[in-house]
């Protein structure tokens, strides 16, 4: 068979898998993210290795293609309507869980005796959030009250704060890493941002404004996926963070074209096939063998994440003046992970290929695990906040 045809049915047979995973997980209660990533493993070198060899070319393209997605979508949602909407509470709460995730993990980890840049790394990716599978619990509870609106805006934007950390411990890892000294490492992470800052705001004002203008109210896919592909490639030759220049690029199209939100829209209906094969490639490239040889850093970095969840939420809830029952439970809430992580894990295992062994192993075998116990602490936190209304079932929740 040769090469174009290998590649058709590949993609084919992986995107028609993705409707697959949305009946299991319907029958299962189980992520579609997870499913697709243990699918992956299935099919993947570990497994039955049904995969071509051609999947180590192309996956890097859709990777990418799939995040600079992901971040120009996390962007919009930090338009100054939808913070003002959220309110104090919220943001206070998703700043401090961020924050303090991101610094228990990394004190952890150093205390462990990690090396600071895999510290650094994994404690960036600690910060990312499953928003669809939270949502998912409170949708089956039936929940509903001051917790679980507050839990809902949390993972609306929690995850675009978690871009911005990772952003900025991905370029101090990638400057420590290098040789020279202080002055060169402050100037290669000013590089790293402030270039993604730049390149995201020069591509959204003008993408702003021209934006629907050819034909109004209704901008092409083209148009919307022109200019966020473009940002992403020509962050990637500056080599400035293209997620972070994604993100910019979605908040000022999401403050500034007032005229219609229809680029976002655009870019939600074509994002999952992307990430069904995103999901599937991840998983073909895990080998579970390495899983064994990871003991103490796994651990870790599950311990330390959930405690900075837990610690972060109360912290949160104590400056923003929650009622004791969000601070108490708020952080059990927030321990699903899932795409975004795996994002970021992937990134940094391509810059600092020596990690890789150890950053892919932990990242995806963790999200795995929080995709499964996760969902249960937030039932368990909607539960207990006193929201929820039923269970799936139709019966009272005790």
């Amino acid at each position: 068979m040769n090469e174009l045809a290998q590649t058709l049915l590949t993609v084919g047979s992986l995107l028609i898998l993705g409707f697959v995973t949305d009946a299991l997980g319907r029958h299962t209660g189980l992520p579609r993210d997870t499913l697709l990533l243990l699918f992956g493993i299935l099919i993947g070198p570990s497994g039955f290795d049904l995969l071509p060899d051609l999947q180590a070319d192309w996956f890097p393209v859709v990777a990418h293609m799939a995040l600079v997605m992901v971040g120009f979508l996390l962007g919009a949602k930090l338009d100054l309507a939808s913070l003002q909407r959220y309110g104090r509470q919220v943001f206070m709460i998703s700043v401090a869980v961020v924050i303090t995730t991101a610094g228990v993990v990394l004190a952890g980890l150093v205390l462990v005796g990690m090396p600071l840049t895999l510290a650094l790394l994994l404690a960036a990716i600690a910060t990312a959030t499953d928003p669809v599978a939270t949502a998912d619990v409170a949708h089956e509870l039936r929940a509903d009250g001051r917790f679980t609106r507050t839990l809902l805006g949390i993972v609306a934007i929690d995850d675009a704060w978690g871009l911005m950390a990772f952003s900025l411990m991905f370029a101090t890892a990638q400057a420590l890493h290098g040789e020279g000294g202080s002055t060169d490492v402050l100037l290669s992470a000013s590089w790293e941002l402030g270039g993604a800052i730049v390149l995201g705001g020069g591509l959204g004002m003008p993408m702003a404004y021209l934006t629907g203008r050819v034909r109004p109210g209704e901008p092409t896919l083209a148009e919307a996926l022109g200019i966020v592909f473009l940002c992403g490639g020509i962050a990637i030759w500056l080599e400035v963070s293209f997620l972070l220049a994604s993100m910019v690029l979605g908040t000022i199209v999401a403050n500034l074209a007032r005229h219609q939100t229809r680029p976002f829209h655009t870019i939600e209906g074509i994002e999952w096939p992307f990430m069904i094969l995103f999901f599937v490639l991840a998983g073909a490239s895990f080998d579970p063998r390495s899983t064994t040889e990871l003991g103490l850093l796994g651990c870790a970095y599950v311990v330390l994440r959930m405690i900075g969840r837990l610690l972060g939420g109360w912290m949160g809830g104590v400056l923003s003046r929650a009622v004791p029952m969000t601070r108490r439970w708020i952080g059990m809430a927030l321990m699903p992970q899932a795409g975004v992580a795996l994002g970021m894990a992937l990134i940094a295992s391509e810059h600092f290929p020596e990690l890789r062994q150890h950053l892919l192993p932990v990242v995806i075998a963790t999200v795995v695990l929080f995709e499964v116990i996760g969902p249960i602490l937030t039932r368990r936190a909607l539960v207990r906040s006193g929201d929820a209304q039923a269970t799936s079932h139709g019966t009272d929740v005790p």
